[in-house]
């Protein structure tokens, strides 16, 4: 069982930066493979960024290429996602994810991962 709990979110203006973190429990974190997506008012859940386990290996949605950063602390059980430049139609809340193994074959697909936090809220104004 993988328990996540992010933390982080805020309010910013655009232009601005914010890290989320979402720290998880399990022995076997460093292993599999982490997503980080969202919901936008109005919108359905999307992917942002994924990261894999022992090589890191990342993939991000084109909307946020070049601004997002995720990143993974292993020794700590802990997922970032570093954002810059953040957009008002980026507002929405935030979620963790963990696939519960570490298949990194499309990682973009909510349905595959096992393991979802609970959320944190990021309101970007204009």
């Amino acid at each position: 069982q993988v328990q996540l709990v992010e933390s982080g979110g805020g309010l910013v203006q655009a232009g601005d930066s914010l890290r989320l973190s979402c720290a998880a429990s399990g022995r076997t974190f460093g292993s599999y493979v982490m997503g980080w997506f969202r919901r936008t008012p109005g919108k359905e859940r999307e992917f942002v960024a994924a990261i894999g386990g022992s090589n890191a290996r990342t993939y991000y949605a084109d909307s946020v290429k070049g601004r997002f950063t995720i990143s993974r602390d292993n020794a700590k059980n802990t997922l970032y996602l570093q954002m810059n430049n953040l957009k008002p139609e980026e507002t929405g809340v935030y979620y963790c994810a963990s696939r519960g193994s570490s298949t990194w074959y499309n990682p973009t697909r909510q349905d595959d991962y096992a393991y979802w936090g609970q959320g944190t809220q990021v309101t970007v104004s204009s």
